[in-house]
């Protein structure tokens, strides 16, 4: 554990916002988070294992916890005076039991953050049909629970559950793109069918900026989606006619089982297996929102909603 680097706060001594913790600040979403708040007024800090792996773009600009969040000690330190925590932590690697892991992740931050006196977490979780728990993939119901530790934590806490989120480095983004890109024939399974309702990364960084606003009483699941809802199939023609592709000859077979169509996955796109795995177990769900929620507490995105084939052109066009 080493020490919080200090960085001078704003010039007149007031810190308008709070400050805010980003965990998982060298993973996509958290990276792509940290400037936005910079930008609405936080005081930013983030816990990381590595400072060296900061984007340079803003690692100046922030509070540098270095640290591991399995240590209790390493948690207070990087919580200690936070307003408010993002908690994107998550250990699907391939290795051992990702789910037991996270349970106990989330359980000591919960507890971490409680006795911090954190006023507010807001959680990234994945969007899921209403069914019980042990009716989910196994990815999709270690999100639930997660979130419900989260929750349970005595921090109000806002979970927001997302489905595809379409940006150039979403590991589900990136499924879909060298799916469609390396197989202009291929056989799949039936759950290609299935509708899932995508939203564009630039949609999501808005809902998770403005979580920071919610009334302080809050504390519960939100759905957040795009406008479109398509199937996996369909993302995948939307994908193709985007980037200038031909038309994709897709026959899907009722035998190919999640387990078979992860190893077909790792065989063609470079995502780890340790995430692409989960990420294809999950696919045999329909992932519809069931409310907008959040869109009425907080506002839509400046233009509305991304629908989901201009979401694939930024991605392209931010490569």
């Amino acid at each position: 554990m080493t020490d919080t680097i200090d960085i001078p706060g704003p010039a007149d001594g007031h810190d308008p916002r709070g400050r805010a913790l980003v965990t998982g600040a060298t993973g996509y979403i958290g990276g792509l988070l940290v400037p936005l708040l910079l930008e609405r007024g936080h005081t930013v800090r983030v816990l990381t294992r590595s400072a060296d792996k900061l984007p340079r773009e803003w690692a100046d600009r922030v509070e540098v916890s270095e640290g591991d969040a399995t240590e209790r000690a390493d948690l207070e330190q990087a919580l200690a005076g936070a307003d408010l925590a993002y908690y994107f932590i998550h250990s699907m690697d391939g290795s051992g039991d990702f789910v037991a892991r996270d349970r106990r992740l989330a359980r000591e931050f919960g507890r971490a953050a409680r006795d911090a006196g954190v006023s507010r977490i807001v959680y990234l979780s994945g969007l899921h049909p209403d069914i019980p728990d042990e009716k989910l993939s196994k990815h999709l119901a270690s999100r639930v629970e997660v979130g419900e530790i989260l929750m349970a934590s005595g921090v109000p806490t806002a979970v927001l559950q997302a489905a595809t989120v379409i940006g150039s480095g979403s590991a589900s983004f990136e499924m879909l793109r060298h799916l469609t890109k390396r197989l202009p024939v291929m056989v799949a399974p039936k759950w290609l069918k299935n509708r899932i309702q995508p939203i564009g990364i630039d949609d999501v960084l808005h809902y998770l900026v403005a979580a920071a606003d919610l009334p302080a009483d809050v504390n519960r699941t939100f759905d957040i989606g795009g406008p479109d809802v398509l199937t996996y199939k369909q993302m995948m023609q939307g994908f193709a006619m985007e980037t200038g592709l031909s038309h994709r000859l897709i026959v899907t077979l009722p035998v190919l089982t999640p387990w078979l169509a992860s190893h077909w996955v790792g065989l063609v796109t470079p995502v780890d297996a340790g995430v692409a795995k989960p990420l294809v177990g999950s696919l045999v769900h329909e992932v519809v929102c069931q409310e907008d929620d959040l869109a009425q507490l907080v506002g839509r995105p400046a233009g509305g909603a991304t629908p989901y084939r201009e979401a694939v052109r930024r991605a392209v066009e931010g490569d």
